[in-house]
């Protein structure tokens, strides 16, 4: 099967997009408790980036070929499979290995196609839908009539927090770094949306707020945000971390009012999660989130979708944040 090699020829060493390359290699086998899934659509995402250039390896056990979503028809079942059977159309949170024609998966991990989508919108769901439910619904605990600040507004996780944060009743604040992604963050349902290259977005918070601040914020920007995150958050605040793009180490940090405020400091990684952990979240997507999927009351933005063998444009794109929603990978 052609899969894509970011190992410049198994040396284990990353790279540059470029090292990004189609090779020829086995056809994975399921687990007792996958499915073996024949891709048509792969999702690209900030992880695989990671991966690539040697700051998130796989944990032990995943395939070490990148990619963590996918959608397409299961073509083969591990002996404890129940739900799947041969010819199912699913979606799937894979371990690794999804940037392949074939990719394995486990059973608890898949979901079906919402209904009406198809191969390339059903891909475009698992990893940010699965990070922000578990991120912004669970550590969060963002509930109806509370407020959230949604950093990256933009970016695959922030178009799909706006709106399922919309959707579950909350009040939504979205920063973007253009006029053009500012407009996009309203269009996708935001009460208001800041752009932080022309305007503090703490300023901006405290007006919007009236002074009191938000519920939750959800920040993947790291440790040049810390601070003023600390300062948007309103008395028993909850802070959201689930990326450091510009840095994990903050310095010279205020702790009073984390104390005064009584907030929550938390984040996670969803990739290192157990299988069963994963399984819960799936169970809640499916039985709160999918139905809205099928009315479209929310739905993946597609930013633009690449061939699975010029995986190395896609990833120089994902690199540039030029984009506003998700990038794709379609598999012939």
């Amino acid at each position: 099967m052609t899969l894509i090699d970011h190992t410049q020829g198994g040396t284990g060493k990353g790279g540059g997009p470029e090292v990004l390359v189609p090779v020829r290699g086995k056809l994975p086998s399921p687990a007792a408790d996958e499915v073996l899934i024949r891709t048509e659509a792969v999702g690209v995402n900030r992880p695989d980036v990671a991966q690539r250039t040697g700051s998130y390896p796989p944990p032990p056990g995943a395939s070490p070929v990148i990619g963590l979503e996918c959608a397409g028809e299961v073509v083969a079942v591990g002996a404890a499979v129940t739900r799947w059977k041969i010819g199912d159309k699913v979606c799937a949170l894979a371990n690794g290995g999804a940037y392949a024609e074939y990719c394995t998966a486990p059973e608890a991990q898949t979901l079906p196609w919402p209904a009406g989508f198809d191969a390339l919108r059903a891909a475009a769901l698992p990893e940010t839908y699965f990070t922000v439910w578990a991120n912004v619904f669970g550590h969060g605990r963002l509930a109806p009539g509370e407020s959230i600040l949604i950093h990256g507004g933009t970016s695959g996780i922030g178009v799909t927090a706006i709106q399922l944060a919309k959707a579950f009743g909350a009040t939504v604040y979205a920063t973007a770094g253009s006029a053009e992604k500012v407009a996009a963050c309203l269009e996708l349902g935001a009460d208001a949306a800041i752009d932080y290259k022309a305007e503090d977005f703490q300023e901006r918070i405290k007006a919007l707020t009236g002074g009191k601040g938000v519920d939750v914020v959800l920040d993947m920007v790291g440790a040049p945000y810390f601070t003023k995150n600390i300062r948007c958050l309103k008395l028993d605040g909850r802070l959201v971390m689930i990326a450091f793009l510009n840095g994990h180490v903050a310095e010279q940090v205020d702790l009073r009012p984390i104390m005064v405020k009584r907030l929550t400091v938390t984040g996670s990684t969803m990739r290192p999660r157990t299988t069963a952990q994963k399984a819960e979240i799936a169970q809640a997507l499916e039985a709160k989130v999918w139905p809205m999927l099928a009315e479209g009351k929310a739905a993946p933005r597609i930013f633009k979708t690449f061939p699975l063998i010029q995986a190395a444009e896609a990833h120089r794109l994902m690199e540039s944040s030029a984009h506003i929603g998700k990038i794709m990978l379609t598999v012939p």
